[in-house]
C-alpha cells in the first residue's frame, strides 16, 4: 500500500507531539535552541511560548550553575542519551526559585549519516512522588526506631524484673504510642484505598480511552467506558481474557510493540496510526492516537502497561479532504499559472510560491528591490502609483512588462487584496501574479489583424467604386474597350473582395469545427496540373512536376486544391525572380509527400516558426505583403484535418520548400 498521501508533514508531526499531555520539547545546536515545545513542558518550566527559539540558558537563565546545559551540549556533540529518575532542578516559577524534581530525557535525533540534527527532551515532574518516598522513609525509619526501642524496653523487662514497676508506667506509654502508630498506619491504608479508588474512578470517567493491563500475564486490570468504545467490545469480554483474546485482530501489530514497552521500559507513542477493529460484528477502518506507558514497580521493573487511546479517524478524514481540496487549489493555481505573492507591509518582504519565480526567472525568494528592478523602466512609476492607491483602497491592479529574461519583455497583470490590523493599518497584502504576454500579444494580434483587414479590403473596393463611378460617366460614350477593361478590373477588385472574405469564413469554420471533409480518390499529379497550369499563364513561370505522377491518394480534392493554390500563388509573390518552381510528389512508407520549391531569397530561420501562425505576415525582402496572413494557418488545418504534417525548409539565399505528408 502506497502511504505516501498519509506521511505527514514536520509541522504536522511538531503539531501533534505538542498535542501531547506528557511535557516535550525539541531542541536544535549546540545551545539546545527550543524549536518546539508543548503546553506541558511550558508549564513545567513555568514560562510562556515567547520562550520559543531561544536558546535553553536564555530561556532558563536560573539552570546556570545546574549540569542541565552541559548535558545538552554533550548530547549534540556526542550523539548520546542522558536520562535521570528524581533528578533536582531548581526552576523560577511564579516569580519563586524552587526546587522540583523530574524523570527526564534528552534523546539526540540523528540523520542517516549519525549526525544529530535535533534533541526530543521528555519530563515528567515527579516532585509530589519524590517527596512522598521521602515521606514514607521517614515514618519507616521512625517504626524502625520505635521497634528497637520496643526491643530494648523487652529486653530490659526480662533481665529485670526489679525494674518491673519502675518502668511499667514507661511501657503503657510505649503502648500508646503503639497504639497511635497503629491508627496512623490504619490511616495511612484507609487513604491509600481512598486513593486507588479514586484513581480507578478517574480512569472510568476519563473522557480519553485508557486500558490498564498487566506486564506478566496481559490481563486486562482496568478499563474504562470510553476504551470499550474505541474497540467496539462490551465489558463482559474482558473477564479473564488476555488483551489479545479480546482485540486478536491487533495482535499482529501491535503485540510485538507492547512487549517490546515491557522489556525495554520505554513508553511507545503513536499517531493517526490506521487500524483496522472489528466492531460489532464489522471490520472497521479506524485512526487513532495511542500511548503504551510503562507502569514500574518498587524495583523498577515494569509491573504493568497503560494505555491511553483517543480515535481521531473524523479529523484524520478531515484533514485528508481539506488536504485534497489544498492540493485540487494548488493544481488549479498552477495550471493557470498564477504566481502567488503575500508581502508583509513592515518589512517589505514578501513570500512568494515557485510559480511567482518562474515568472520572473528567480532562483531564490525575492525582496521588493530585487522584484521593482525587474519591472520595465518605462512601467516603475505605474506600479508605485498601483500600490500607493491600494494601501488605500484596499485593492491592487495593475499591468505592467518586467525583463525577466535578457532582451525579452514579459507583460503581467497584478491583482491584490490588502489586510489590516485591528487598528486599521495596512498591514499585509495578498494577491497574484498573471503572465499575460500572450493575451497582449493576441490583443496586438487582433489590432494588427483589423488595420490589415480594413486596409486589404478598402483597396479592392474603392478600386470597385473607382470604376464604377468612370463607368457611370461614360456610360453613353465610352468605347467597348474601355468599358470591357473597366469590368475587367471590377471582376477583379471583387474577386479579391471575395478571397478575402472566404479566407476569414474558412477560418471562422476551423475555429467552429464546420469544416467537413469530402475525401475521394483522385490522382494527384492530375491536380496539381489544374492548379498549376493557370498561374503558370498568369505569372510566367515555368513550373516543373516531377515524381510519382501516378499516385491516386484518399483526400478532400478541394481542400487539397486550396493547400497547393496557396504554396504556388506564394512561389510566385515571394520569388518572382526564380524561373522555375518544382513540385515534387514521393511516397515514404504509407505516406505521400508534396513539396513546392522555388529559388528565391529564402526565409530567416526565426521567422520559419511562425509562418503558420494566423495573421502572420512577412515578406522576406522586409516589406509587408498583400493579404490577412491566413493562408498558411488555413492550409496547416487541412492537413491536420487530414492526419497528416505540413512545414518549410529554407535557405536565406537559396529559396524555400514548403511540403505536405498525407496518409495514403
Amino acid at each position: 500500500m502506497d502511504i505516501s498521501p498519509y506521511l505527514l508533514t514536520d509541522k504536522q508531526l511538531i503539531d501533534v507531539l505538542c498535542m501531547g499531555h506528557q511535557p516535550m520539547a525539541v531542541h536544535v545546536s549546540e545551545d539546545a535552541v527550543i524549536q518546539a515545545a508543548n503546553d506541558a513542558m511550558i508549564n513545567v518550566w513555568g514560562k510562556n511560548r515567547s520562550v520559543i527559539g531561544k536558546s535553553l540558558a536564555d530561556a532558563l537563565p536560573e539552570l546556570e550553575g545546574q549540569p542541565f546545559i552541559d548535558m545538552f551540549k554533550q548530547v549534540w556533540n556526542e550523539g548520546v542519551t542522558f536520562s535521570g529518575t528524581d533528578t533536582p532542578a531548581d526552576l523560577v516559577v511564579n516569580g519563586i526559585l524552587q526546587t522540583f524534581y523530574f524523570d527526564f530525557e534528552y534523546r539526540p535525533i540523528k540523520d542517516a549519516d549519525g549526525k544529530t540534527y535535533a534533541i526530543l527532551h521528555t519530563a515528567t515532574d515527579v516532585t509530589e512522588r519524590y517527596h512522598s518516598r521521602f515521606r514514607e522513609q521517614k515514618l519507616i525509619e521512625e517504626l524502625t526506631a520505635l521497634n528497637e526501642e520496643l526491643t530494648a524496653s523487652n529486653e530490659e523487662v526480662r533481665a529485670s524484673n526489679e525494674e518491673l514497676a519502675a518502668i511499667n508506667e514507661e511501657l503503657q506509654a510505649i503502648t500508646e504510642e503503639l497504639r497511635l502508630s497503629e491508627e496512623f498506619l490504619q490511616n495511612a491504608n484507609n487513604e491509600l484505598s481512598i486513593s486507588e479508588a479514586r484513581f480507578r474512578q478517574l480512569i472510568r470517567q476519563a473522557p480519553v480511552g485508557i486500558c490498564l493491563i498487566g506486564a506478566g500475564d496481559l490481563m486486562v486490570q482496568e478499563v474504562n467506558d470510553a476504551y470499550l468504545h474505541v474497540i467496539g467490545r462490551s465489558r463482559d469480554v474482558f473477564e479473564k481474557r488476555t488483551i489479545w483474546e479480546i482485540v486478536p485482530e491487533a495482535a499482529e501489530a501491535y503485540a510485538p510493540i507492547m512487549n517490546g514497552v515491557i522489556e525495554t521500559g520505554n513508553t511507545f507513542t503513536a499517531n493517526e496510526h490506521r487500524v483496522i477493529l472489528n466492531r460489532e460484528g464489522n471490520d472497521e477502518e479506524v485512526y487513532l492516537n495511542f500511548v503504551y506507558e510503562p507502569i514500574r514497580g518498587h524495583a523498577d521493573t515494569v509491573n504493568a502497561v497503560l494505555v491511553l487511546a483517543f480515535e481521531v479517524t473524523d479529523m484524520v478524514i478531515a484533514r485528508k479532504k481539506i488536504e485534497q481540496a489544498e492540493e485540487r487549489s494548488r493544481l488549479a493555481v498552477d495550471a493557470a499559472g498564477i504566481g502567488i505573492f503575500d508581502l508583509d507591509l513592515d518589512t517589505g518582504i514578501p513570500v512568494v510560491s515557485g510559480k511567482f519565480n518562474e515568472i520572473f526567472n528567480l532562483d531564490s525568494p525575492p525582496d521588493q528591490d530585487t522584484v521593482t528592478a525587474l519591472v520595465h523602466e518605462e512601467d516603475r512609476q505605474l506600479r508605485a502609483e498601483a500600490h500607493a492607491e491600494a494601501l488605500r483602497t484596499g485593492h491592487l491592479f495593475y499591468e505592467a512588462r518586467i525583463l525577466a529574461q535578457p532582451d525579452t519583455i514579459t507583460w503581467i497583470r497584478a491583482q491584490g487584496k490588502v489586510f489590516y490590523n485591528e487598528d486599521n493599518r495596512p498591514e499585509r497584502m495578498l494577491g497574484t501574479v498573471l503572465d499575460i504576454t500572450a493575451y497582449k500579444e493576441l490583443q496586438q494580434q487582433k489590432d494588427d489583424f483589423i488595420s490589415i483587414a480594413s486596409h486589404e479590403l478598402k483597396t479592392p473596393i474603392t478600386s470597385l467604386k473607382a470604376s464604377l463611378q468612370l463607368m457611370d460617366k461614360i456610360k453613353d460614350k465610352a468605347e467597348q474597350n474601355m468599358i470591357a477593361k473597366l469590368i475587367m478590373q471590377s471582376r477583379k477588385s471583387v474577386e479579391r473582395v471575395s478571397a478575402l472574405v472566404e479566407d476569414l469564413l474558412n477560418v471562422s469554420r476551423l475555429q467552429q469545427s464546420d469544416i467537413r471533409l469530402n475525401k475521394s480518390y483522385f490522382i494527384l499529379s492530375q491536380l496539381v496540373n489544374a492548379v498549376a497550369n493557370p498561374i503558370s499563364i498568369i505569372a510566367r513561370h515555368k513550373i516543373m512536376i516531377t515524381g510519382e505522377l501516378e499516385l491516386q491518394v484518399y483526400a478532400d480534392e478541394h481542400r487539397i486544391d486550396q493547400v497547393l493554390t496557396n504554396f504556388l500563388n506564394n512561389a510566385v509573390k515571394y520569388a518572382p525572380l526564380s524561373e522555375t518552381i518544382e513540385v515534387d510528389i514521393s511516397r515514404d512508407d504509407n505516406y505521400v509527400i508534396v513539396s513546392v520549391t522555388d529559388h528565391g531569397p529564402g526565409i530567416p530561420l526565426e521567422k520559419q516558426e511562425h509562418l503558420f501562425d494566423r495573421y502572420y505576415r512577412v515578406d522576406p525582402s522586409g516589406h509587408q505583403g498583400s493579404g490577412l496572413g491566413l493562408g498558411l494557418y488555413i492550409c496547416d488545418e487541412i492537413i491536420t484535418r487530414h492526419n497528416g504534417t505540413i512545414g518549410v525548409n529554407s535557405e536565406e539565399g537559396k529559396g524555400s520548400t514548403f511540403w505536405f505528408r498525407l496518409p495514403l
